[in-house]
């Protein structure tokens, strides 16, 4: 099955990290929650096609039923009624947060156009990681010829590390793809 490839690695990498990290105790030893996908839908609120259209696309991506994200309350700036769609999120654990994040490290990823790695600053204090991707059409499950608005995303991989380095240092013996240098 391919979620448990991903998964298998990390049960393979876990003695080389307790060693890395100096931790013997091995429920110490960093390890990923969950994976947060997230995409605005801007400008587009209105058109409730559009809405339902990105609904379905990152559903098709995550595997699982997105939920739209509703505002709170209105900014009449940006011409938001409380309780407006704003976006869509999706969260994903277990088996399916294995297979996504395999996907996203192995097909997504090398399909990005002049792709030269991930960002290592993207990582915020208590070590969860976050990537945005401009095109959501990198994905196989969606067919660029059928896509009428190409949308973005944000992915968040949050970790049970302390720290940005024991991340950065889980992530990179996962395969994670960071920019060479720098």
């Amino acid at each position: 099955m391919q979620e448990m490839r991903l998964k298998e690695k990390y049960n393979q990498i876990v003695p080389k990290l307790s060693e890395k990290l100096g931790k013997k105790n091995l429920l110490a030893i960093p390890r990923i929650t969950k994976v947060v996908i997230n995409a605005g839908i801007g400008k587009f609120k209105d058109d409730k096609g559009l809405i339902e259209s990105v609904i379905k696309d990152i559903s098709l991506i995550a595997g699982q039923k997105a939920n739209p994200t509703r505002a709170k309350k209105a900014i009449s700036n940006f011409k938001i009624r409380a309780h407006d769609v704003v976006g869509v999120s999706v969260t994903l654990r277990g088996p399916r947060m294995w297979a996504f994040l395999d996907k996203l490290i192995n097909i997504a990823l090398p399909r990005v156009r002049d792709f030269r790695g991930v960002k290592k600053t993207s990582f915020d204090q208590k070590g969860s990681y976050t990537l945005g991707l401009r095109e959501h059409v990198v994905f196989p499950e969606i067919n660029p010829n059928t896509v009428d608005k190409i949308k973005s995303l944000e992915i968040t991989i949050v970790t049970t590390s302390r720290n940005k380095e024991e991340s950065f240092v889980l992530l990179e013996a996962l395969g994670m793809p960071f920019e060479k240098g720098k």
